[in-house]
């Protein structure tokens, strides 16, 4: 398991912590294979320039996820299924901690987590599709936060 992270703001991004939590939603999802994903942080111009040009939605958004070429491919030479790449937006991020009345790191994770879920094929443009999302979502989040 790889944990790519780029950081484009001033936040301190705690990576190890990060790299728990998709430990945790593999372990959800029962996944044991070799995997790579990019997590990147961003702030809202940049957030909103990648909402515009792929998702034809020009506003800013909390996290934004793309998954790899034929949704996670397989590198040839080491076997690393390469998942995708998951942008956070830090000011959502911390507007939304405010707003929840929790921590910045738990946001970020509530954001990670669903962007991983997003990675491993989950949608929730349905109810029914929603559903199963959050379920999986929460059981994570109450592995995280007991």
């Amino acid at each position: 398991m790889s944990l790519l992270i780029r950081n484009f703001t001033k936040k301190k991004i705690d990576g190890r912590s990060l790299e728990i939590v998709m430990e945790k939603v593999f372990k959800e999802e029962k996944f044991c294979g070799k995997a790579e994903v990019s997590l990147v942080f961003v702030g809202e111009k940049r957030i909103r320039d990648i909402n515009r040009e792929y998702r034809g939605v020009d506003r800013v958004t909390d996290v934004i996820s793309f998954e790899g070429e034929g949704g996670g491919f397989v590198g040839p030479q080491d076997g690393v299924v390469y998942l995708g790449e998951i942008f956070i937006c830090i000011k959502r991020a911390e507007r939304q901690a405010r707003e929840k009345k929790h921590s910045l790191k738990k946001e970020i994770d509530i954001l990670f987590v669903h962007g991983l879920f997003h990675l491993l094929g989950y949608d929730h443009i349905s109810d029914k599709d929603y559903g199963i999302m959050n379920k999986k979502e929460t059981a994570v989040l109450k592995m995280l936060y007991k």
